[in-house]
């Protein structure tokens, strides 16, 4: 139905909708606003998706690790899963307070004097995106760290051992031993981060909006703004078929290697 309205004139506001064929997406094509939302998407999510893989791996090994004793373990454990027990929501409310030019974070960097002066970290056009960008990043990599870590904790230890005896340093265990156990996890992962994180909506929604002057614009929010602020159907149509479209050609990725390593 959706692909319909999206070749259609403006449908549900119109009596009797017109067939325009692609008219809708070359609109949507030629919009500097469409564009620069492709942009942004494209920006929030592949810093994401390599962001939360860094610190995802980098926090599971921590916690794989026999240097920390239990107890410290299960207390970094504790830490670094809190984002995950968070809505979108509340996550948006809380970063948006304290990212408030009277917030903790701005008064922080004030008294141990990195800046002279307040920061707009959501209202700058310099900073906005990247701020919510950073915010998505710390909402997300609980799950890159328990999937891998227990990935980690599957893999042998007569691998290492037998590695060591072989003469290898940490460095090679990590490349030629970790990493390659980790590949398939870390590709699925990715790819599912991928599908998601170009979705998101509740995050930008709730802490710029899209703006300021469109610079945290995301495909999501242009086309909620397409179809209830601007009673564009039609183009929001089109606008949901390319997601839909990208994020197909990322799905189809996905399914070729769970496929092959099944095969």
């Amino acid at each position: 139905m959706v692909f319909y309205y999206s070749l259609m004139n403006n449908v549900i506001m119109e009596k009797n909708p017109v067939f325009v064929g692609n008219a809708n997406y070359v609109d949507l094509i030629t919009d500097n606003v469409f564009l620069q939302a492709i942009a942004n998407t494209m920006y929030f999510t592949v810093m994401s998706v390599i962001f939360h893989l860094i610190l995802g791996l980098s926090f599971a090994l921590l916690l794989n690790t026999k240097i920390i004793s239990p107890i410290t373990r299960a207390l970094f454990r504790v830490v670094y899963i809190l984002p995950w027990v968070f809505t979108a929501t509340i996550i948006a409310v809380l970063w948006r307070l304290m990212l408030n030019p009277n917030g903790i974070i701005n008064y922080v960097i004030v008294w141990a004097g990195l800046v002279s002066d307040k920061v707009e970290w959501l209202s700058a056009k310099q900073l906005a995106l990247h701020a919510v960008t950073f915010i998505n990043i710390w909402a997300g990599y609980p799950f890159y760290m328990v999937s891998l870590l227990a990935g980690l904790q599957g893999i042998p230890d007569q691998l290492y051992e037998a590695a060591t005896i072989d003469g290898a340093n940490g460095r090679q265990l990590f490349r030629y031993i970790t990493l390659p156990q980790l590949r398939p996890i870390i590709l699925s992962l990715a790819m599912l981060d991928f599908i998601w994180t170009m979705h998101q909506f509740t995050l930008i929604w709730m802490t710029t909006g899209g703006g300021p002057i469109h610079v945290t614009e995301m495909l999501s929010t242009f086309t909620y703004k397409m179809a209830f602020s601007s009673y564009k159907f039609s183009h929001a149509s089109a606008s949901a078929f390319i997601i839909l479209a990208l994020s197909m050609f990322v799905a189809l990725f996905y399914v070729r290697k769970q496929r092959a390593s099944d095969e």
